[in-house]
């Protein structure tokens, strides 16, 4: 008979009680994933590996701290955001990205009915140097907006989820969300308002966006 899987409580119990492994099992679990978050906020092999070495040496020292009124997985990836932030104000990077370093093809994929609709996953693949335009304006967004577009609109987590990790209610994720859709909205248009003689579609889908967003 195929042993009962343990849940990540009783694991987290084991390793308080003073079981090594238990703690193997825990990066075992979840390594993968701390290392997928650290680097959508990090952009970066390199900072990503010491985030996640850093998250690991934090949970090694502080699991008495995990009280169990969340889930582990929470709490586990507040620990992670706020290494990442961490390690992004150590390396104060200042990324800019010029109008002349768009290439006529991504200045028109900037204003395609496409390209604010949709998830954001999804719409950054199409090319690669739009990536970098949109990662420079997502960068740029304060930290605490950041945070709420990179879980909810990136990584696809759902409000609850979002505010467990942040420690933030369910509203005050929503008004976040909107309010870090509108600022990246607002840097991303000076890369293409004076390329397109159709701004007022632009604004009216953008206009239905914020409608839908509020009724979310």
């Amino acid at each position: 008979m195929k042993e009962k899987r343990l849940t990540d409580v009783e694991v987290v119990n084991q390793f308080k009680a003073g079981a090594v492994e238990a703690f193997e099992e825990i990066i075992s679990r979840y390594e993968s994933k701390v290392m997928s978050l650290a680097l959508r906020f990090t952009r970066n092999q390199e900072d990503a590996e010491e985030v996640m070495q850093d998250v690991f040496t934090t949970v090694y020292r502080k699991i008495d701290g995990f009280r169990g009124q969340s889930a582990f997985s929470s709490w586990l990836y507040r620990i992670v955001v706020n290494a990442a932030f961490m390690k992004l104000r150590k390396r104060k990077q200042n990324q800019t990205v010029s109008m002349d370093d768009l290439s006529p093809a991504i200045k028109q994929y900037c204003i395609d009915k496409d390209a604010f609709s949709g998830s954001y996953s999804q719409n950054v693949a199409v090319s690669h140097e739009m990536q970098a335009v949109i990662q420079c304006a997502v960068n740029r967004l304060p930290d605490q907006y950041r945070a709420v577009f990179v879980l909810r609109d990136v990584d696809g987590l759902s409000n609850q989820e979002t505010g467990e990790i942040l420690n933030l209610s369910i509203p005050a994720v929503k008004s976040r969300l909107h309010r870090s859709r509108i600022m990246l909205r607002k840097k991303l248009q000076r890369y293409y308002e004076d390329y397109t003689g159709n701004k007022a579609v632009i604004e009216s889908r953008f206009e239905d966006e914020d409608l839908q967003m509020s009724a979310a």
